[in-house]
């Protein structure tokens, strides 16, 4: 793309060669007076006229963020800066998820700065806000150079498009440390088997087994004989996030308005995934929509970067399969505990909760289902009238499939961030720590 003369380059040779042709042909010397400064004008513009093109990079300075984090989008022109570019102005395309500061999303630097070198440098500089999760691009800027006067410009071609990645907010979520059924030999969580451990069980007699480290030396000088410190093992659980991307109810307005029942779901599993692994649990994600984008069970920081990278890239558009396609490719340990996430509105899911309860699992279902449904829709005058009364049915179905999976043992609770599962967690380890029958 070459230098092009501006509308405004143009309406100066166009109204100062009318000028002096008036002054010529009707003798009048005041048109002349008007048109000559506009000539100069004009040769001054097309006399200092860029001849090179500005290249341009473009740079993010971190493309990972959370949600409601900002950065700064930068342009850079390298190389030598022709000196007869007067002015460069950027502007990003706007997008929904995305706030600029300044909010038109375009800025201007003139190139009058130097470096040490002595060659101008421009750098334009635009913050950008992610308000919502998901793996979006920043499309390419618009960045236009003019010459001195206004008189020439280009469009510079920029780099490629770049992309940001925002991971869901992981909210200050805390839970009580109690789990069900723990398993396994690390973790937080004290068993109700007696082991290696740090919380201590008690003082008993010596055995043969018995390390010496755990020897009491007061206890046994004062009774003479051998007493150990006995301790609860610490275990650890495998907690299953059964993320539900069926379909996304209500509407999504970023971190700062309303949120979707797809927003809360992912949000709370970020949450709570990000609260287990850090008391040591093993923590596994289940995508009904995108069964290839599963995280496998681990634990670790390293491990919530990869349940944090699957979760933006949830989507209710995906395949979604039926309950024995979910059964037969997600198996799921009898000793786990399953927290899924869902409105609770489709069969398939409700179905597979009733397979994992049959298979021994302890399950809790966590409502995300936004409580202004009907409310956000913009509906015409027909629907308006009837879209609350079928809703309201719709509910009613729905309460009596929730009460249905209450008598199975499956708690329902809404999601309200931290001590959302405090309850249900003590009355399911209550429950598990029981003694049960055996035939």
């Amino acid at each position: 793309m070459k230098w092009q003369p501006t509308h405004a380059h143009v309406r100066v040779i166009v109204v100062a060669a009318v000028l002096l042709v008036i002054a010529v042909l009707m003798r009048r010397p005041d048109a002349a007076v008007f048109g000559l400064p506009l000539a100069f004008v004009a040769v001054w513009g097309r006399f200092f006229r860029p001849r090179a093109e500005p290249e341009v990079r473009t740079e993010l300075d971190a493309d990972v963020l959370f949600e409601g984090q900002a950065t700064t989008y930068r342009l850079r022109v390298q190389g030598t800066v022709d000196p007869d570019i007067d002015l460069i102005v950027a502007a990003l395309p706007r997008s929904k998820w995305f706030d600029y500061s300044p909010r038109q999303a375009a800025v201007a630097e003139p190139v009058g700065r130097q470096t040490g070198e002595g060659e101008p440098e421009v750098s334009l500089e635009v913050g950008v806000r992610s308000k919502r999760w998901g793996l979006r691009a920043l499309e390419k800027p618009t960045v236009v150079a003019t010459s001195v006067l206004g008189a020439y410009r280009i469009r510079v071609t920029s780099a490629a498009a770049s992309t940001v990645t925002t991971l869901p907010l992981r909210e200050g979520f805390e839970a009580v440390d109690s789990v069900p059924r723990p398993a396994g030999l690390v973790g937080l969580h004290r068993s109700r088997r007696p082991g290696e451990g740090t919380e201590l069980a008690g003082v008993r007699p010596f055995r043969t087994g018995d390390r010496l480290r755990r020897i009491n030396w007061s206890v046994s000088a004062r009774t003479r004989e051998l007493h150990v410190t006995s301790t609860w093992s610490d275990r650890d659980t495998e907690v299953v996030i059964l993320l539900d991307t069926g379909g996304e109810i209500g509407v999504s307005e970023g971190i700062d308005g309303r949120s979707s029942s797809l927003d809360t779901a992912v949000r709370a599993a970020a949450s709570i995934a990000e609260h287990y692994l850090r008391h040591g649990d093993r923590v596994r994600l289940v995508d009904t929509g995108n069964l290839v984008r599963g995280v496998r069970s681990g634990s670790g920081r390293g491990h919530l970067r990869r349940i944090l990278d699957a979760l933006v890239h949830a989507d209710r558009r995906g395949r979604q399969p039926d309950r024995d396609q979910l059964a037969q490719r997600n198996r799921i340990k009898s000793d786990s505990l399953v927290l899924v996430l869902s409105p609770l509105l489709r069969q398939v899911v409700l179905g597979y909760v009733v397979t994992l309860v049959h298979s021994g699992c302890t399950v809790i279902a966590v409502d995300t289902l936004p409580p202004d449904v009907v409310s956000v829709l913009d509906l015409d005058e027909h629907d308006k009238r009837s879209w609350p009364l079928a809703w309201r049915l719709r509910l009613l179905e729905r309460r009596r499939e929730l009460d249905r999976l209450g008598d199975l043992g499956v708690p329902t609770v809404p999601w309200r961030g931290s001590g959302t599962l405090d309850e249900v967690l003590r009355d399911a380890a209550r429950l598990a720590s029981a003694p049960r029958m055996r035939s």
